[in-house]
């Protein structure tokens, strides 16, 4: 058994990019998890390609997290299939990045649901049922975006400078419960986020499986203390 045996944690879009590394890296530590997706066709494909890798110890549904509703469901889901939960992933997300004459009403509001409200939504129905087993962790995978805006994020810039904000405010509410809270900023990661395809010329960006290594450094780390915030950037990006 691994160093999270006897865990039960669910990730949020968790069928490919940051949120699959981290899937397949909390099973790898004895972890059962549930993950979910807004696809469902995505969650079945992936569920299909895990579980024989770890039988008996992941599950998935489909979840919009900006749908309370359907968040609460997956979070009863977790309990009802494996007893309760201990750790939470809040990775979710979606970016839509364009100066503030194109930005739309519509598109505004899908960042924002997506990136901070559907993870206030899973924090919200999960710290009960973490109380019950006597303390748990939440990780909210942010960006360095949470920090620097630029041209063109308004509304990405928006959510993940608010996701840090609320991350901290959360880790105070909730530390005194044995919860404990903290946020990874990461920088460019070679995924399929925004519709971009990794290429030969994003080598130097960070990997899904570097972001999904602090999250284990992270569960495994001394309760002593706590790493609230971690910011992890590519080495050798290129010279300006």
């Amino acid at each position: 058994m691994g160093t999270l045996g006897g865990k039960v944690a669910i990730v949020t879009g968790g069928t490919r990019g940051i949120g699959r590394a981290i899937v397949e890296a909390l099973l790898e530590a004895g972890a059962s998890v549930v993950f979910c997706s807004r696809r469902a066709e995505a969650v079945r494909h992936a569920l299909a390609e895990l579980e024989p890798k770890a039988p008996g110890r992941v599950a998935a549904l489909p979840c919009d997290v900006r749908d309370l509703t359907q968040v609460r469901e997956l979070v009863q889901y977790a309990v009802r299939t494996f007893g309760g939960v201990d750790i939470l992933i809040n990775n979710a997300g979606v970016g839509v990045f364009r100066s503030i004459y194109e930005l739309t009403p519509e598109e505004w509001h899908e960042v924002l649901e997506t990136n901070l409200t559907g993870a206030f939504y899973c924090c919200r129905e999960v710290i009960g049922y973490m109380r019950q087993r006597g303390g748990g962790y939440i990780i909210n995978i942010s960006s360095l975006a949470g920090k620097n805006a630029f041209a063109g994020g308004a509304a990405y810039n928006a959510s993940k400078f608010g996701l840090n904000g609320f991350s901290e405010a959360i880790m105070q509410d909730l530390r005194y419960d044995n919860i404990r809270v903290s946020y990874i900023m990461p920088g460019s990661v070679a995924t399929e986020f925004g519709g971009r395809e990794p290429t030969a010329e994003s080598a130097w960006k960070l990997k899904p499986s570097d972001v999904a290594r602090v999250v284990l450094h992270l569960l495994e780390h001394d309760p002593a203390s706590l790493p609230s915030c971690v910011e992890i950037r590519p080495s050798k990006p290129p010279r300006k």
